[in-house]
């Protein structure tokens, strides 16, 4: 994600105090430590995972990631959690929500993100971790849609996306206004969940 130059549009969100943590099953979301920059900083200069981004060149540029996710939390009173795996690994990378920072057709938005180590890939661990992020941001937040973007060739997060019920539109892709003109990572996919769909179907999945 680029720091925008110019104001953008925001989703009017009031603040509300994040908690410390949330719980899954396997995982917790939970604010940042300064010792998470270091597997940040590894996580960002894996080429495998950072295949269908733009690339966090050098340790600086990966800290002041870490510092623009602090201050979204600070700001916002949301942002991307890190993710914890209790008992195997204090940090496996990251979800959350963060605004939309540029202005597009379908902003203001607020969109849902992930990025996990490649050695936890393939384990369910980003559908867990996005769907208590999309919980808190429908019910602590009362957020009524949220967004998710990537590109077309991202077919691993689009599984995700529609893993959590998320649905795609054709007709809605884009070309991202942060990336270069005629760059491979240019052109984007839109996916949309809204509440209704997410508590309709957290409730045919309840126990």
């Amino acid at each position: 994600m680029s720091i925008p130059q110019l104001p953008f549009p925001r989703v009017p969100v009031p603040y509300s105090t994040p908690p410390e943590a949330i719980q899954g099953p396997r995982i917790k979301l939970r604010l940042w430590r300064q010792s998470d920059w270091d597997g940040l900083a590894a996580m960002l200069a894996d080429p495998e995972v950072m295949e269908h981004l733009m690339p966090v060149e050098g340790r600086a540029a990966s800290d002041e990631v870490a510092r623009r996710i602090e201050r979204h939390f600070a700001t916002h009173g949301f942002g991307l959690w890190a993710i914890e795996l209790p008992g195997i690994s204090p940090f496996i990378g990251y979800t959350g929500l963060v605004h939309v920072p540029f202005i597009a057709t379908f902003t203001p938005a607020v969109e849902i993100g992930w990025r996990i180590q490649k050695a936890f890939w393939g384990q369910g661990y980003v559908s867990e971790a996005a769907r208590l992020t999309l919980a808190d941001g429908f019910s602590r937040l009362d957020l009524t849609e949220i967004l998710a973007l990537t590109i077309p060739a991202n077919l691993r997060s689009q599984a995700v996306m529609r893993r959590l019920g998320m649905s795609h539109d054709p007709a809605e892709d884009f070309d991202h206004p942060s990336v270069p003109p005629g760059h491979r990572l240019r052109r984007h996919v839109l996916y949309r969940l809204s509440r209704e769909t997410f508590m309709a179907a957290a409730e045919d999945t309840a126990p």
